[in-house]
């Protein structure tokens, strides 16, 4: 596996790769590697000549400078799991290498942005859709790889590409969870062993809310699920809602929209959970 520090370092590797007729891979990560990016990492090794995967924890895109600096950091164990999954090339640039002035880009992604992730962390898909456009500017992969636990993320960065004639296909890939439900994620690592216990419960009342659209309206299906976190002290629920899977407008209706997903954001003790599953 080759590490590359620098952009034009990483510019000249991959196009190498390029004239030599071979196909393009990238997995965007902020490190702290699980078996979710891994399960990516091996999608796009499968569908690619070359895999190509960013380390780089991006301090424009977090609204709570506190979760930047207890973002977990691992870069040795990072590699190692690259290697075996025969990462081809690695970019793990530093900050100073990614933004050298002041990033000043705004993008207006409309109605997308000011709904759930987008509401409670001002500023945040701004910063996501900034390093996005610039890894893959750099990158200039054939088909770059997007969990779709951050469902509104996929949205976005899907939006931003037309927006900016990008000339990549994105690929959403399907969460990865643990055996109780749990999905994949860098965050439950900050999980207390107690805590950590409780998690799977997002899981669990999101597939209970599916169940429940046999025989109630949506706003009811939000209700229950609504009372069922305010009798578990632990949790304190951020938002669930109902929307359609492709502009993520909430709805009141189920024949509104042919796909529906439902979308939470809990803090359980000092760790912010999400998740979504599709309902139809």
């Amino acid at each position: 596996m080759k590490v590359c520090r620098n952009i034009n370092e990483t510019i000249n590797t991959l196009e190498e790769f390029r004239k030599s007729g071979k196909t393009i891979g990238f997995v965007p990560t902020m490190g702290a590697l699980h078996p979710g990016h891994l399960d990516l990492m091996k999608r796009a090794k499968d569908e690619n000549d070359v895999l190509v995967v960013s380390i780089f924890v991006n301090p424009i895109q977090f609204n709570n400078p506190e979760d930047l600096t207890k973002y977990p950091r691992d870069l040795h164990r990072d590699k190692a799991l690259l290697e075996k999954i025969n990462c081809d090339v690695l970019f793990n640039p530093e900050v100073e290498e990614m933004y050298p002035e002041a990033v000043n880009t705004k993008y207006n992604f409309g109605a997308l942005e000011k709904v759930m992730e987008g509401a409670f962390r001002a500023g945040h898909f701004n910063g996501v859709a900034i390093v996005v456009n610039k890894l893959l500017d750099i990158t200039k992969p054939d088909r770059a790889y997007f969990g779709e636990k951050d469902y509104q993320q996929l949205a976005i960065i899907q939006k931003l590409v037309k927006m900016e004639n990008i000339p990549v296909e994105i690929i959403p890939c399907p969460t990865v969870r643990e055996k109780d439900g749990l999905a994949m994620s860098s965050r439950n690592e900050r999980l207390t062993a107690t805590e950590r216990a409780l998690a799977p419960v997002i899981f669990q009342a999101l597939n209970q809310a599916r169940l429940n659209m046999a025989n109630m309206t949506p706003d009811e299906v939000k209700i229950k699920l609504k009372n069922k976190f305010s009798e578990i002290p632990q949790f304190k629920l951020e938002y669930f809602e109902i929307a359609d899977d492709k502009e993520l407008k909430a709805i009141d209706d189920w024949n509104q929209a042919k796909g529906i997903r439902g979308f939470i954001a809990a803090h359980l003790g000092n760790v912010r959970l999400i998740d979504n599953i599709k309902f139809i």
